[in-house]
């Protein structure tokens, strides 16, 4: 009597058990059942727009049900982005987003969701080492003579800015940090900064190395330093700033983001299947254009952004810099 009872309790705890569990097994199974919005709030073009549809692309593929890209630009990215953080927190509305996302609330006075708190990360997918690029008639070829010329010809070097808060210009800030002397000249977008960097009007520009790497092949510009940590296999060349300051590394990035009360079972299933994306042969495309391929865990995601977000937001709050 007493065996049967206690074989009577381990069979109810085990249903209790398979009934806690099965609903959120259906849902991770069953998902997607139904086409995925992917937002990117940006214009189309470009490499932000560029990974977001290679993933989108290879993410239908895995999942057999279509990942759809939405680009949904304006105000600096906080238009689309806000789509993300009202929708519905089913798994159904993804953010793919650039670096600029976590960094560009910092230096606006009003912004309608607060990273942290309105997003869930989901996967890293790239990181893009930027380049530093120079003027070809300056007597600078690394960072040392870089830096020299700086403190020989004080208030002289002038360095565009294509997006306040956005990597390139933290990575320039950085480099303030470490001694460079320059003034910032803004401008709307890369193209051109790019050409006035060409011609002359101003000295420098830190941007992705896709960017400057056909300008530097062709004579036009001269990139002396990348700002990953070793160096890139598109520029063998060319040294990194670390070589000359120890530490130094920065990278624009590229990630995954669901609304923040996305089911955790559908998270982690996006994250497998973008890790098992970046294994196929989208690797070696990311790689041909110059970006490092990212993966790993969510937890690993969360804890890379938080450490940048706590990075830029120093280099902000120190370097004053606002979006005016």
């Amino acid at each position: 009597m007493k065996k049967r009872h206690i074989l009577s309790v381990l069979a109810s705890a085990a249903l209790t058990a398979v009934l806690a569990a099965s609903p959120l097994s259906a849902l991770a199974q069953a998902y997607p059942n139904k086409p995925v919005k992917v937002i990117i709030p940006f214009p189309p073009g470009g490499t932000l727009d560029a990974i977001g549809r290679q993933l989108a692309q290879k993410l239908s593929e895995q999942l057999g049900q279509s990942f759809v890209v939405e680009n949904k630009p304006g105000g600096n990215g906080i238009i689309g982005a806000d789509a993300v953080a009202k929708a519905q927190a089913d798994g159904y509305t993804l953010l793919f987003n650039a670096s600029t996302f976590t960094t560009a609330p910092m230096t606006m006075k009003q912004v309608p969701y607060a990273v942290a708190k309105d997003f869930a990360p989901v996967a890293l997918v790239a990181k893009a080492p930027l380049s530093v690029a120079i003027n070809k008639n300056l007597p600078v070829t690394d960072i040392k003579s870089l830096l020299a010329y700086a403190k020989a010809n004080p208030g002289k070097l002038t360095f565009a800015v294509g997006s306040v808060g956005s990597a390139g210009h933290l990575a320039t800030e950085l480099l303030k940090h470490n001694g460079l002397d320059y003034t910032v000249v803004p401008y709307k977008g890369t193209a051109p900064a790019f050409q006035d960097l060409i011609g002359g009007q101003i000295s420098g520009f830190i941007d992705p190395i896709l960017g400057s790497l056909q300008y530097h092949k062709n004579g036009l510009l001269r990139v002396v330093a990348v700002t990953s940590a070793h160096r890139t296999p598109n520029l063998p060349d060319v040294p990194t700033v670390a070589e000359t300051l120890p530490g130094y590394e920065f990278y624009s990035w590229y990630g995954l983001w669901a609304p923040v009360k996305a089911p955790q079972e559908v998270r982690d299933l996006l994250n497998a299947q973008v890790n098992k994306a970046l294994a196929t042969d989208m690797k070696d495309k990311l790689i041909s254009q110059g970006l490092i391929v990212g993966g790993g865990s969510i937890e690993d995601f969360r804890k890379f952004q938080a450490d940048d977000m706590a990075r830029s937001q120093k280099l902000i709050t120190d370097g004053n810099i606002r979006l005016e």
